[in-house]
């Protein structure tokens, strides 16, 4: 069984997962921040209608590339936010998977909304859960 992953470490098994999509993706993710921290905070989770943050692995914060215009003005970077806890939290609630599986499993999820994908529209595809 694998190990806990420090936040460093995390962070190196999404750029790593990134690294592995395919071309064309891996372009339009190289836009896109990473941040890996611990927990999402209050704000996060308000906007989200969440009250537990162990439900929130992972966040897409930004404006899907299908519904980008050139007329919009960007108030920041399109940002992936990866929950360290939650995930490590889940990771050992299944105990059937790597630790590495499931952060390359977020960060997928996560960057396929960057890339205008609904969770209906993943959720088509994505076998993870069956």
């Amino acid at each position: 069984m694998d190990r806990a992953f420090s936040l460093d470490e995390m962070h190196d098994a999404a750029l790593a997962a990134i690294a592995a999509f395919p071309a064309a993706f891996r372009a339009a993710a190289s836009e896109v921040n990473l941040q890996v921290v611990d927990w999402p905070d209050d704000d996060m989770l308000a906007e989200l209608g969440m009250d537990d943050p162990l439900d929130l692995t992972g966040l897409y914060d930004g404006i899907p590339l299908t519904e980008k215009s050139v007329f919009d003005q960007p108030m920041g970077p399109d940002t992936v936010w990866l929950f360290r806890q939650p995930i490590l939290e889940e990771w050992r609630d299944r105990g059937d998977i790597a630790l590495r599986d499931l952060v390359a499993h977020v960060v997928v999820h996560e960057f396929a909304h960057h890339f205008g994908w609904s969770d209906e529209d993943i959720a088509v595809i994505d076998r993870w859960w069956e």
